[in-house]
């Protein structure tokens, strides 16, 4: 009996790979889902703790605050369009093999990225005031060139990459078939990239909301965005009514996420033609 007892081997550890998803949960629940948490218990009490929606009250009721919210979403929507209308064409060119082989000229465009946010927003703004584009007498095209400036790599990455992974059987299919250029375009090649135009839009609408640098430094505060707004609250110490701004953000980004969530997995089930 003893010999029984004392011969069982103690359990041993084993290694699964679902652990490797502890320290990602571990950082999503410290980092994103705590202090959007805080965020929603500040948005819905007042300062001394208790559950109100005067914030809400006062943001739906303040024209400013409602004025700043339909600005940033135009300027958002704009800078979206610019890029996508810029981004679309130079990065189906730069993904042609025959023409870029070695991907220098999309690493051209990547490099500014390296450079710090602010620093290349201030360049920017000494180089529009050289040429008279300054915030004084042009505040809508400095803020947007300098939007655009800054947001158009986040458009350039996805839809060069969607273009690298595009069929190309598919397209010499349908021009052996007898397509033309322009059918195979819009019938081919743009329902390929779709995903890459939804994760280009998702990447730029939603932070140029909150972009408040580039529109406080080249629109000269003739142009407020919501995170501007935002900042401006908890500097002075407004937690609640910042608090709800941030939550109507958050609300918007959720919104835009689902409804182009349904488009992507349409466009990818579909497939073409």
């Amino acid at each position: 009996m003893k010999s029984s007892i004392f011969s069982r081997k103690s359990p041993r550890f084993v290694f699964k790979r679902k652990y490797l998803c502890i320290p990602y949960a571990v950082f999503l629940l410290l980092f994103i889902i705590i202090p959007i948490l805080i965020i929603i218990w500040y948005a819905f009490t007042d300062a001394n703790g208790v559950p109100s929606v005067n914030a809400l009250v006062e943001f739906f009721t303040s024209m400013s605050k409602i004025n700043v919210l339909l600005v940033s979403l135009f300027v958002a929507l704009q800078t979206t369009i610019i890029c996508l209308i810029i981004g679309y064409p130079l990065a189906y060119f730069l993904a042609d093999k025959k023409i870029n082989k070695n991907a220098v000229l999309i690493t051209m465009f990547v490099a500014p990225m390296w450079i710090n946010f602010v620093l290349r927003t201030w360049a920017t703004r000494d180089l529009l005031t050289w040429l008279n584009i300054n915030g004084g007498n042009f505040p809508y095209l400095a803020t947007f060139i300098g939007m655009v400036q800054n947001f158009l790599p986040f458009v350039l990455l996805p839809l060069y990459t969607t273009f690298l992974k595009l069929d190309r059987s598919q397209i010499e299919a349908a021009s052996d078939l007898g397509a033309s250029p322009v059918q195979v375009f819009f019938k081919n090649i743009v329902p390929q990239s779709i995903p890459g135009v939804i994760s280009a839009c998702l990447m730029t609408f939603t932070p140029t909301m909150s972009a408040y640098v580039i529109s406080d430094a080249l629109g000269e505060g003739k142009i407020t965005l919501i995170g501007s707004y935002i900042d401006l609250d908890f500097t002075s110490r407004l937690w609640n009514e910042g608090s709800f701004m941030a939550v109507i953000m958050l609300i918007i980004i959720a919104i835009s996420m689902f409804l182009t969530r349904g488009k992507e997995k349409t466009a990818r089930g579909n497939g073409l033609w």
